[in-house]
């Protein structure tokens, strides 16, 4: 395999490489956005010097509910971490944002 600079990472490839070897992944959903609204992020990062709140957009969200730092550095490693899977991005946008807000509620702190 060739080294490629994480910049010019394509989600696209991974899928192809996955299925040449017969096994599947659960793609993200184009549009859906709900990964970068429902979740709160407690840390500080690029453009958002407060974090993020559980339901605030997130600056970096494009009018295509595309992340724009998606592949580059400033990008919160919370967000590089996580990775869309049924169990969290359900069968449709709806239904993923009620997983990630449930979720939410279930791990605030008391």
């Amino acid at each position: 395999m060739s080294e490629s600079s994480g910049a010019n990472a394509n989600p696209d490839d991974a899928q192809r490489l996955l299925s040449s070897v017969g096994a599947s992944v659960f793609s993200c959903r184009a549009g859906c956005g709900a990964c970068c609204i429902a979740p709160s992020i407690a840390r500080p990062y690029y453009g958002m010097p407060n974090g993020k709140k559980a339901g605030e957009r997130c600056a970096h969200l494009d009018d295509h509910n595309r992340c724009a730092l998606f592949g580059k550095p400033e990008r919160p490693q919370f967000c590089a971490d996580l990775r869309a899977e049924e169990s969290m991005c359900g069968a449709s946008e709806e239904e993923a944002m009620a997983i990630l807000q449930r979720w939410e509620r279930l791990t605030e702190p008391r």
